[in-house]
């Protein structure tokens, strides 16, 4: 079915004028949907090999962008711009099923706003900051734990923990001589990976509406104040916890090299960016956060680094069947970096525990 068709599905106003491929994200497919009258869409298929149950992950979304439509509404701003405007199927349903068994869903676009795929200036990423502090404060009275999850254990850390000690044990690569040293740096951290859930399990640390995904490109910053007004991609939003939202941040952009850097002697945590991406976060809570939230917000940003290394490392260990690699060892190198990462933020930890309080 052509995506004119699939449009005509939706509640939409006026017809097709074109449809173009839209954006720079690699889980779903989006597209621009602009119509004669000059109004716009964002038109999704729904990735389904990792969102495997549709109406769980549209009844998330569906939930939490009416809850801060009102809360918006509340404080004075505008919800067409502020929070994600779902478009209902003509027969009520919040998506589509084509004739494939494929699953499609509209959004109505944000006039006069982008994104960045990159930090380009330190403006940007504490806008970030204060875009995912607001999120947290807006859905601070959300009930968190009547959302689904739509990817089981996504920031479990014991539990990757546990999937990477198999894929060691497993080694159907026949790698892990070669990375001794690195599952080595993974174990002897074996003891705080269960630490944040053990305080949430305890009732020390509250359950969240999180995000999952903090990373800059998942904020539309408006074109003519620069300003920071809606957080979008809304399929990993779950109960978890604030410190794992703030340290994927800190993971991804305070760090002084790329993700996949081979010289590891780039990789540091700047603690310039660490310091504003606080500022900003807190600044966005607006004091929801509890004093051991506060607290763990380090832990977050070591926790999330940890997480991803070891991730990247079991795929290397796998034979490179997860994250897309563009060259040999590319795991590899991710995996490097992420462990340099951690290695550099424990130098630095009595400087990012005394900036967080």
């Amino acid at each position: 079915m052509d995506r004119e068709t699939i449009l005509k599905q939706f509640q939409v106003e006026g017809d097709v004028a074109s449809v173009e491929p839209y954006g720079s994200g690699h889980i779903n497919h989006t597209y621009l949907a602009t119509m004669t009258g000059g109004k716009k869409y964002i038109l999704q298929g729904i990735n389904t090999t990792i969102f495997k149950n549709t109406d769980e992950l549209m009844e998330n979304i569906l939930n939490v962008t009416s809850y801060l439509r009102e809360e918006i509404i509340r404080t004075g701003g505008d919800p067409a711009r502020e929070t994600l405007t779902v478009v209902m199927a003509k027969d009520g349903s919040s998506y589509y099923s084509d004739e494939d068994g494929s699953k499609w869903r509209v959004y109505e676009f944000i006039e006069g706003a982008q994104t960045f795929d990159a930090v380009e200036s330190n403006e940007d990423f504490y806008q970030s900051a204060v875009a995912f502090g607001k999120f947290q404060a807006k859905l601070a009275n959300f009930p968190a734990d009547s959302l689904h999850e739509t990817i089981p254990n996504f920031h479990n850390t014991a539990k990757r923990f546990g999937d990477f000690e198999r894929a060691v044990a497993e080694d159907v690569k026949g790698r892990a001589a070669e990375v001794e040293k690195e599952i080595a740096f993974v174990r002897e951290r074996r003891e705080e990976m269960s630490l944040l859930h053990d305080m949430l399990a305890k009732g020390e640390l509250p359950l969240r509406v999180t995000h999952n995904d903090t990373k800059l490109n998942n904020i539309m910053i408006d074109s003519k104040t620069h300003q920071a007004i809606c957080v979008i991609d809304l399929d990993t939003v779950m109960p978890g916890l604030s410190a794992h939202d703030f340290g994927d941040a800190i993971r991804f952009g305070a760090n002084t090299a790329a993700e996949d850097e081979p010289d590891v002697s780039k990789v540091s945590l700047s603690l310039e960016l660490f310091a504003l991406y606080v500022k900003g976060f807190l600044e966005g809570c607006g004091g929801r956060l509890t004093p051991n939230e506060v607290k763990m917000l380090p832990m977050g940003a070591k926790m999330m680094t940890l997480e991803c290394g070891m991730r990247f490392l079991a795929d290397y260990l796998e034979g490179d069947v997860y994250f897309k690699i563009s060259r040999e060892k590319h795991n590899l190198d991710r995996c490097r970096t992420q462990f340099a990462l951690v290695a550099d933020m424990e130098k630095k930890w009595q400087q990012m525990c005394e900036l967080c309080q």
